[in-house]
């Protein structure tokens, strides 16, 4: 699965975030437009007094600053997603299957999240107890029964399961967060969902 998590850097962002980006752009053609429209306001004098002059050159250098500035932002992770060891996490305000859920995830450039540590779990115990629902994982035996395996494909090693569980009551293939370890349940049930996608290094200037 390549570098583990606790490898990756330390100061990560997301920069091809296009919400990001836009947000970005949209400021800084704010401030041209800004500066554009005080310029012609003082050039549609006759004479420009040497204080007026100074004044320009101060919005200049202010404006100068500002776009610096907004170029240099760097978000870890998408708007409303969730930074933790590397990776972004994005806890659902809708419902859905646990193939539609898993289909969200992939259009939104992620995966369901796939728990690998204890610290990760602890993480997602935390915000899906605050949250009170059940949330589905990436883990699954629907391709074959009774061998767990993540979105990925790669085998279930490490499991935090309600005890009990897993009982396969009534053909339970996909696995849910509920409320804080796991439980088996049918795949076709309406749970929230959990997305996680790698962060990206902030590119160096």
């Amino acid at each position: 699965m390549g570098d583990s998590k606790e490898e990756r850097e330390k100061h990560l962002c997301s920069p091809g975030c296009q919400d990001c980006h836009r947000s970005i752009t949209i400021l800084q053609l704010i401030s041209l437009v800004l500066f554009s429209a005080l310029l012609m306001v003082l050039l549609a004098k006759v004479a420009v007094s040497p204080e007026q002059t100074h004044s320009l050159e101060q919005i200049q250098q202010q404006l100068t600053q500002i776009n610096a500035s907004l170029a240099g932002l760097c978000r870890p992770c998408p708007w409303d997603w969730e930074l933790f060891q590397g990776s972004c996490y994005l806890f659902s305000q809708t419902q859905g299957t646990w193939e539609a859920s898993a289909t969200s995830c992939q259009k939104l450039g992620g995966h369901l999240v796939i728990i690998n540590s204890a610290e990760e779990q602890r993480f997602m115990k935390y915000w899906n107890v605050r949250k009170k629902q059940r949330s589905w994982i990436g883990l699954s035996d629907h391709r074959f029964e009774d061998f767990w395996q993540w979105v990925d494909g790669t085998p279930l090693q490490l499991s935090f399961w309600k005890e009990g569980e897993p009982n396969n009551d009534g053909d339970e293939d996909c696995v849910e967060l509920f409320p804080d370890k796991w439980n088996d349940n049918k795949c076709t049930e309406q749970n929230f969902w959990v997305c996680e996608q790698p962060s990206a290094p902030c590119p160096h200037h």
